[in-house]
């Protein structure tokens, strides 16, 4: 993916016309659209992941106070 970003880095936006700049404005915002969708997933993740361990005690502790 670096190796795509420097393409069009070579070609910077005050050396290009404005179609070729329209694509490299379009190319940066789906990279950082990417990224966010990135971050969510993996925060979603982790939530998830918090979330089980919780119920997983809220369970054996309900289980305890039942045997009692």
């Amino acid at each position: 993916m670096i190796r795509f970003s420097k393409i069009f880095k070579k070609n910077s936006p005050s050396k290009v016309k404005n179609g070729n700049y329209f694509k490299y404005a379009i190319v940066e915002i789906v990279l950082v659209v990417i990224g966010i969708l990135i971050a969510l997933s993996i925060n979603n993740w982790n939530t998830n992941r918090l979330n089980s361990k919780r119920e997983i005690v809220i369970l054996n502790n309900l289980i305890k106070d039942l045997k009692l």
